[in-house]
This record gives structure tokens, C-alpha cells and sequence, in this order.
């Protein structure tokens, strides 16, 4: 139930993330429905493929659905006629919404696996930005994560919270609520602050 709930979560979320990164690359609308199919399950495909399973996202039609929805309803709203969202407060929060859920599944997913940490934290990882790479690549930029700053970072942290959690016999419907509202806020923090790795 609470893997079911993050992952829906972060689909909701990323796909808009996916369209305001598209409508700013001037993408057509096919490019658009690709940049937030990427988003949303880009990264939870590549998850599942290195687990050994089958997609989740390529089995249900639910996931796509979503997407589809959520594309429709802000391509009749019009947003894709107004522009410079990445750094308004609201795009923050929503793509906030997305990190974090996705990290939270990813994580959950090696905890099924009996993962060790450095695996809980790959697939926290590789949940929550591997759809951003993949569109970034396709988009011919270069990776969000790679130039953010403290954006991965929390995804790292959300990995490493969640395999303490479990290994303490902690991990639970209030403890995730807990870590999914302190992801936020941290990335929140991040973004007020502008958090930055130092570059070399």
C-alpha cells in the first residue's frame, strides 16, 4: 500500500515536472507527452528492469493513463503557453513532491530485495532522477542532477533514512509520513538557500 502511494504520487507530480521542462525546450507536443512519460516512469522502468521484474508501469495501464491525463489537462488549461516555471515556488514544490515520493518507493523496492544500504541508495537514486537523465539526454542537455546541486543529494539522504528505518524495525505508515514531509522541506531549504556541491 505504501509503495502504491508514493509511486502514484511521484507520477502525478513528475509528469507535470516533465511538461514544464518540455514547454521550456519549445518541445511539440509529441516531445512533451516523451518528456513526461520520462519523468514519471522513466526511472521507475529502469529500476524494475535492473530488480528483475517486469515494469509495473509497462504491465498496468494505469501509470500511462495518468500521464496521458495529466498531459490533456495542462495542454487544455494552456500552460504550455506560459514559460520560466523551474523557478517559481510552485514548480518547486510540485518536482519537491516527486523527489521525495520516488525516492521513497525506489528505496522501498531494494528494502523488498533484502538490498544492502549502498542498494537501498542506488535505487532511491535511480527511481527519483533516472527518467530526469533519460529526457535531459534526449533533450540533448546536460542532466539536471549533474549540475542542481543539492537536488540528489536528498535522494541519497531518503535512501539511506529509509535502510536505517527498516534495519531498527521503524519503518512504517507514520515514520514514511514523516521522512516524505522532511524530504520536502529539505528540498525546500536546498532551494531557498541554493544549495550547491562545490564544482572543481
Amino acid at each position: 500500500m505504501l509503495f502504491e502511494l508514493t509511486e502514484l504520487i511521484g507520477i502525478i507530480s513528475f509528469s507535470l515536472s516533465g511538461f514544464y521542462i518540455a514547454v521550456r525546450n519549445d518541445l511539440d507536443i509529441l516531445g512533451i507527452f516523451i518528456s513526461a512519460f520520462l519523468t514519471a516512469l522513466g526511472g521507475g522502468i529502469i529500476r524494475d528492469t535492473i530488480a528483475g521484474e517486469k515494469p509495473a508501469s509497462l504491465i498496468s495501464i494505469t501509470p500511462m493513463s495518468i500521464v496521458i491525463v495529466m498531459v490533456f489537462i495542462l495542454l487544455l488549461l494552456e500552460f504550455h503557453k506560459k514559460h520560466s516555471y523551474e523557478r517559481k515556488p510552485i514548480f518547486v514544490f510540485i518536482d519537491s513532491i516527486g523527489l521525495v515520493s520516488f525516492s521513497i518507493s525506489g528505496a522501498l523496492v531494494a528494502i523488498d530485495h533484502s538490498f544492502s544500504l549502498s542498494g537501498v541508495i542506488i535505487f532511491a537514486f535511480i527511481t527519483a532522477v533516472g527518467g530526469g537523465i533519460l529526457r535531459d539526454m534526449l533533450i540533448n542537455v546536460v542532466p539536471y542532477v549533474l549540475k542542481g546541486g543539492f537536488y540528489a543529494i536528498i535522494s541519497i539522504i531518503i535512501g539511506a533514512i529509509v535502510y536505517l528505518l527498516s534495519f531498527f524495525k521503524l519503518l512504517g505508515f507514520f515514520s514514511l509520513l514523516i521522512l516524505f514531509f522532511f524530504g520536502i522541506i529539505l528540498r525546500w531549504f536546498a532551494f531557498i538557500k541554493n544549495w550547491k556541491l562545490s564544482n572543481f
